[in-house]
């Protein structure tokens, strides 16, 4: 049993409790469990104190026999959602399943317990079988064009061969389709929409024949203004953002993931182009510098904006909780709790905590309505009913 102390703890609630009890920790290779779990404490969003039981994978709301009590008098979240993270994906590329295990297990021990996977050139199907790690939601892999993003990340086709390319992925994917959507030039020296405007929204629709959804990778302007108008049901990073497309987005309820660790990097990316390309790094500088302010307009305007590490590639996985911060800025802990958790969940179609369903759940030892670095070390983390994480 540990104590650890509780930042304003609601009237009643004490200090947090966890017991430790090894029957109720899964097994590396995630066993079915078959001990009932107990949880007392503050559930999020809507701040009651609440009691919880967990049984065959689900949650109940009443009292089960001979259910294990893991915690007293702390906070409880629905699992978080890493909205934007790559799952087999590594800076040259395909990684192999030991590499993918591990960043999947690095995201599911930070509380990442569904991922929206966006974009990844090896088949990961396999993590469907292991109850130990998170739940995915995949997009196929990325569609570019030739030489028109970063090698080996992307089946690459020509514009004419898009919609075919787009069944393909939607046929690949559980239900999302991953455009990038523009890219340096080098013969414009700047960044500039890989599609024209009437093939992407060819290709949209073809997706939604198929009853998939689109999104795709915008960094500058032209590309997210004619994407949204070309009928996409997300938009990636969004840094090209400008008034009248926040409108649109909000008006259509396109989706927003911004992931602002990743563009923490844009300087870097414009240091590298400087030489053969100065238009396109003073571009990269400029939607850098105004990044807080394009996500904070597409907030205020009722865009719905949801938290993605872009994890994958060269971004460390697990770094959830840096980025609850970093959306924290934009519109406040409460929004930002909800874009990693109960929003982002509704949004894909993961069930709240009601009684029977995933018993999927991040518990705290303090409030992370107070303090959102919280969430960078979760107490106990519960995947399937099982507690996969207890620190």
């Amino acid at each position: 049993m540990s104590h650890r102390h509780a930042h304003h703890a609601p009237p009643g609630l004490g200090e947090p409790v966890f017991f430790a009890h090894e029957h109720a920790v899964a097994t590396p290779a995630g066993a079915p469990g078959t001990v009932p779990l107990h949880l007392n404490g503050v559930l999020l969003p809507d701040g009651e104190v609440r009691d919880l039981w967990v049984v065959d994978g689900v949650i109940r709301v009443e009292p089960v026999a001979g259910a294990v009590t893991v915690c007293r008098g702390a906070w409880i979240m629905p699992g978080l959602v890493d909205a934007h993270c790559h799952i087999g994906l590594g800076a040259e590329g395909a990684v192999s399943a030991e590499v993918a295990e591990t960043q999947a297990t690095t995201d599911r021990d930070a509380g990442t317990l569904l991922v929206r996977d966006a974009g990844s050139p090896v088949d990961t199907h396999w993590i469907d079988e292991r109850e130990d790690l998170p739940r995915i939601i995949r997009a196929g892999r990325h569609i570019a064009r030739p030489k028109r993003y970063i090698r080996n990340y992307a089946e690459e086709v020509e514009p004419e061969h898009l919609v075919a390319e787009v069944a393909r992925q939607a046929r690949r994917g559980d239900g999302w389709v991953k455009l990038v959507g523009d890219w340096i030039d080098r013969d414009t020296g700047d960044l500039a929409p890989l599609w024209p405007a009437d093939v992407a929204a060819a290709a949209i629709a073809k997706a939604h024949e198929l009853g998939a959804r689109v999104t795709a990778h915008c960094f500058g302007e032209q590309s997210v203004h004619e994407l949204v108008r070309a009928g996409i049901d997300g938009i990636e990073h969004g840094t090209g953002l400008d008034a009248s497309t926040i409108a649109l987005m909000a008006e259509r309820r396109v989706a927003l993931v911004p992931t602002l660790i990743n563009l923490a990097n844009f300087p870097a990316f414009a240091d590298a182009g400087e030489a053969k390309f100065p238009t396109y790094a003073a571009h990269m500088r400029a939607l850098h510098a105004k990044r807080f302010a394009t996500i904070a307009a597409a907030v205020e305007a009722g865009v719905p904006v949801y938290a993605g590490t872009d994890a994958g590639g060269t971004i460390s996985h697990g770094m959830l909780g840096t980025e609850i911060g970093l959306l924290a800025r934009v519109g406040g802990p409460e929004f930002a709790l909800g874009a990693a958790s109960w929003r982002v969940r509704e949004w894909l179609g993961a069930p709240p905590v009601v009684d029977g369903a995933w018993a999927d759940l991040v518990v705290h030892d303090a409030d992370p309505r107070l303090d959102v670095e919280v969430t960078r070390h979760p107490a106990l983390v519960i995947l399937r009913g099982r507690v996969v994480l207890s620190r």
